[in-house]
């Protein structure tokens, strides 16, 4: 019985192997990240895990594929009669089948010799029929004693044959497993990485300006700073962002500031089309505060308008490549050329838009971002912007606000699937054969 159960199993993984590989299929990262502990892996280490996985996850693969050939190969070797175990079977049975034969007509003869001393005429005769019937009573029982010895012989080779076909299918679930197992660390990796990867809000990393006046007269430069403080707990690499815009105006119109930065570097221009990555900050370790010299000057002839300005910082820390800092807005007028505002406060952070949140693409640790200490500009490429949700905590112990999939989508390594249903099959009919004649022989 435990056999039979051995083959159950092992016919059920070999006919669902395919299955199971077709239904591999992307899951979409969850949860919150993970609290902050000496013990917690960096993202450089769970890029790492995860490709060691995948790697891991292929060589299963592959050994699996190669398992799948041999037992198919074996099961037929197994099945041909010039096979030294399916040739000792067919031996075995045919001497079965004599002996039996054997044994019938040892059985007629003895019922041949009972009747001939039951119609025997005189005490000669009927002695002859008697010693007739002993001899007659002694071959059948070498035959009972012949078939009984043919039966085992027989039983014994069925029994060899059959334990080499469970030997080889056992052989291959052993793969099977190993690769339901590289694929379970895989999933469990990547997933890791994508729970990494999702952005996360940090209050914390404050993208103040300091000077930026409530009113600008057309004609004039004024000068401010953007402060940028990060009050997290991580060490992060740090890219401020700003954006400068009068409002309903499009590109290219003669009233768009210009707007400069400097990092002691030189002066870089802001194209003004959309927030852009400015003042690269390398290393900014807790509580460290880093100030962006801006210039914004309006031409003589702009026209009296309403303008704001955008201020956040997007960072990375070698726990997370997404951090996000709160966007401010600063909301200033536009005064035509030769007014006297007198006195003039600066502008004060206000409500940002609904639309306002934008963020241009973002590096990761230890990379250079566009438009960075190089003083290049920006490119027009945009992710999906990540509106600013409020209520969100302090980075790593709040729930992310975006979103991302973790990368477990099907591998090009699962592509030779049809090969793998049709050793499958083989394996399926194989072992069911098996299970047949164990079960013909427990009987």
């Amino acid at each position: 019985m435990r056999l039979r159960r051995s083959l159950a199993v092992a016919v059920a993984v070999a006919v669902t192997t395919p299955v199971a590989l077709f239904t591999a299929a992307p899951a979409l990262a969850a949860g919150a990240p993970a609290a902050q502990t000496q013990n917690q892996p960096t993202y450089a280490e769970l890029k790492k895990a995860a490709a060691d996985a995948q790697k891991a996850y292929e060589k299963a693969l592959a050994a699996k594929e190669e398992g799948q050939e041999k037992v198919k190969a074996t099961l037929e070797a197994l099945d041909s009669d010039t096979h030294p175990l399916k040739a000792a079977t067919i031996t075995a049975d045919k001497a079965a089948e004599e002996a039996a034969t054997a044994e019938t007509a040892a059985e007629k003869a003895v019922r041949d010799a009972e009747a001939a001393v039951e119609t025997a005429q005189g005490e000669t005769e009927k002695a002859a029929a008697e010693k007739a019937l002993e001899t007659a009573e002694a071959d059948l029982a070498k035959a009972v004693e012949a078939k009984e010895k043919a039966d085992a012989t027989a039983e014994a080779a069925r029994t060899a044959l059959d334990d080499a076909r469970v030997a080889a299918v056992r052989e291959y679930s052993v793969l099977k497993k190993a690769l339901d197992d590289a694929l379970a660390a895989k999933e469990a990796a990547e997933e890791a990485l994508g729970t990494a990867e999702e952005c996360v809000r940090e209050t914390g990393l404050t993208s103040l300006a300091v000077g930026l006046p409530a009113e600008v007269v057309a004609g004039t430069t004024v000068d401010f700073t953007l402060r940028v403080t990060n009050g997290t707990e991580r060490t992060l690499t740090v890219d401020p962002l700003a954006f400068v815009h009068v409002d309903g105006e499009r590109g290219g119109e003669k009233s768009r500031p210009a707007v400069e930065w400097s990092n002691g570097s030189g002066w870089h221009a802001l194209n003004g089309d959309e927030p852009e990555h400015i003042a690269h900050i390398d290393t900014m370790a807790p509580g460290e505060r880093s100030d962006v010299k801006l210039r914004m000057t309006v031409a003589p002839d702009a026209a009296s308008a309403d303008a704001f300005a955008l201020f956040a910082a997007d960072a990375s820390s070698a726990y997370r490549p997404c951090v996000l800092g709160p966007m401010k807005r600063y909301d200033f007028e536009l005064l035509p050329a030769g007014s006297d505002p007198g006195p003039v406060d600066d502008a004060d952070p206000g409500q940002t838009g609904k639309d306002d949140d934008q963020r241009p693409a973002t590096a990761g640790p230890g990379t250079t971002p566009q438009g960075g200490a190089a003083g290049q500009p920006v490119t027009t490429a945009r992710t999906t912007p990540t509106t600013r949700t409020a209520g969100t905590g302090t980075y790593g112990t709040t729930a992310a606000t975006g979103g991302t999939l973790a990368q477990t989508g099907t591998s090009p390594a699962l592509v030779p699937l049809g090969a793998a249903s049709a050793v499958a099959v083989a394996l399926g009919a194989g072992a069911v054969l098996a299970a047949r004649r164990r079960m013909t022989a427990d009987r």
